[in-house]
């Protein structure tokens, strides 16, 4: 399993080298999909460790939604480096490697980004909102999370 972070830098690239573009509100819901086709394909904790939350507008992973917020609804430009924040007292600039997710683990995130990648980021949303994990875990203003069982349950039975 991987950070989040990681997978989304591996997204934003990905899309960015695919021309495809994407926001952060349409990467949150990217991830959430990955989280559940990695599942599918019988990765039983998924793609990521980091939590998946129920926010107003679908499925949110806090860390990436912080990271990238910046951005607004504009799309996320190439990541080649970033800032490592783990210690407060030495802030570290990293070079973005795409090899820390395994080759095999690269074409399942590939196969989830091209499979939505004609949809927006609106339709994405309305999506996630006619989903049971989502809408079992969502009460306004609380951002409950949505279990990796929560996940399962409904994209693999």
């Amino acid at each position: 399993m991987y950070s989040a972070l990681d997978v989304a830098r591996y997204v934003v690239n990905y899309s960015n080298k695919k021309k495809y573009g994407i926001s952060n509100l349409k990467l949150q819901k990217i991830l959430y999909f990955i989280q559940a086709y990695f599942m599918i394909q019988g990765k039983k904790d998924g793609c990521f460790y980091d939590t998946i939350e129920a926010w107003d507008f679908g499925p949110v992973v806090p860390v990436v939604y912080r990271e990238y917020k910046r951005y607004g609804s504009c799309n996320i430009p190439t990541i080649e480096t970033y800032y490592d924040f783990d210690d407060v007292w030495e802030l570290k600039e990293n070079v973005f490697n795409e090899e820390i997710i395994s080759k095999e683990d690269r074409k399942l995130i590939e196969t989830v980004v091209d499979r939505f990648s004609n949809f927006s980021a609106t339709d994405l949303v309305t999506l996630t909102h006619k989903q049971a994990p989502w809408e079992q875990a969502y009460v306004p203003y609380q951002n409950n999370i949505i279990t990796n069982d929560e996940i399962r349950g409904f994209f693999c039975e």
